[in-house]
């Protein structure tokens, strides 16, 4: 079992990420993620959000923990 040596907070995606957000906003393009991560971990969300993504898909049971997380109404979801 591997699964847990994968981290999408790790530099090296974060970089492969910041690299593919960049590319699509110069290009005019939507941006958005699809995945575990922002539900699983709110300061990926918060990355994902200052780096410019448009959009992310939350899990229902993180959605309004996620967003008064990122409105800084919440320390931890």
């Amino acid at each position: 079992d591997i699964a847990h040596l994968f981290d999408e907070r790790n530099d090296a995606v974060k970089i492969l990420l910041h690299q593919a957000i960049d590319a699509c906003r110069r290009a005019g393009k939507y941006v958005g993620i699809c995945g575990q991560g922002p539900s699983d971990h709110p300061d990926f969300a918060r990355w994902l959000m200052d780096e410019g993504i448009e959009s992310v898909s939350l899990n229902p049971d993180s959605v309004v923990p996620t967003w008064l997380y990122l409105a800084g109404q919440q320390i931890d979801p």
